[in-house]
């Protein structure tokens, strides 16, 4: 019988990976056409979509697959994949969580350094031989000792914290409800924790339910001294909201690996020194998205054998 397979925006690793291991298991890897479908004469057959979490799996591609059982997502984040319509046709959706805790986390630490001590700039300032015809470049701002407030605290979350705990003066968390056994304030009010803060770290996932949450009143409540560090989605910050506040000085400053319209980024981020940025790659080491590719790979092994995903998407 044969095992047809729609590709969806891979990364190049991942992507070898799955070509690769389709090889060996006889399955038939194709890609969607310019109308982001597949094929007419190939819809019929595809048993599973393999898809990056950066591109929409929705209702008009499922509804275009009649014998699809299973979204294998390459990503913790499924936000783009209309999981509710998936459900209803009775098709499994997964995704890749916890193999990318550590890098996501420390990419989250090394913007917030990078950010605080201004290390681009810095670098920058050597590199132009403005070190040697200046002197020494303004002074930066220290990491270690200030108040680090996270909105989100799921398993990223708490990794980051932990990476955090022992330079931080305190840590403090934004959540719907307390997670019982986190150690660390939990504040129910994310305006409130905004301005307890020196540092607010962005992990929550994206969506409808939390697009915009980072509203021009949580960054006037960080206030002209307060840095902002997203590694959650782009949608989560208002961006234009974002950059007003950095152009006026009501803002200290930001690092983002996440923008609304990627990998679209507003000239007026670029062109801001108080910003450091980086192109959505806090999982893009080489072990981790092996992993992720691993993991995508057994539960599309698993959903077409029959049995139970390894990692399908919460309910």
């Amino acid at each position: 019988m044969s095992i047809d397979i729609l590709v969806i925006g891979l990364p190049a690793l991942a992507d070898d990976i799955l070509t690769r291991q389709a090889t060996e298991r006889g399955w038939t890897l194709h890609h969607p056409g310019a109308d982001g479908l597949a094929p007419p004469e190939i819809a019929q057959r595809i048993v599973a979509v393999a898809a990056s979490g950066a591109v929409s799996v929705d209702a008009r591609l499922i509804d275009a697959l009649p014998a699809l059982k299973i979204i294998s997502v390459h990503a913790v984040g499924y936000d783009l994949t209309d999981v509710a319509h998936a459900r209803s046709r009775g098709v499994v959706v997964t995704h890749t969580p916890d193999v990318l805790n550590d890098d996501v986390a420390d990419m989250a630490l090394l913007l917030a350094l990078g950010t605080l001590r201004r290390l681009p700039a810095m670098d920058a300032y050597v590199r132009a031989g403005r070190w040697a015809s200046e002197g020494p470049p303004p002074l930066s701002r220290r990491a270690t000792g200030l108040k680090y407030g996270l909105l989100g605290l799921g398993r990223i979350g708490r990794a980051i914290a932990e990476r955090l705990a022992p330079l931080a003066g305190e840590i403090a968390y934004h959540t719907r409800r307390p997670v019982g056994d986190a150690p660390w304030r939990h504040v129910p009010d994310l305006v409130e924790l905004a301005g307890q803060v020196d540092v607010l770290v962005v992990i929550v996932p994206g969506g409808a339910s939390t697009r915009g949450l980072v509203s021009a009143e949580v960054l006037d409540a960080l206030g002209p001294n307060g840095v902002l560090i997203n590694v959650a989605r782009g949608e989560v910050v208002d961006q234009d909201a974002l950059i007003a506040a950095l152009a006026s000085g009501r803002l200290g400053g930001a690092g983002l690996d996440v923008f609304a319209d990627e990998p679209n980024v507003p000239q007026a981020l670029i062109d801001s020194d108080r910003c450091v940025l980086a192109p959505h790659v806090a999982s893009a080491t080489v072990q981790t998205r092996q992993a992720m590719a691993d993991l995508m790979i057994a539960n599309l092994e698993a959903v077409l054998s029959g049995r139970p995903a390894v990692s399908p998407v919460p309910d």
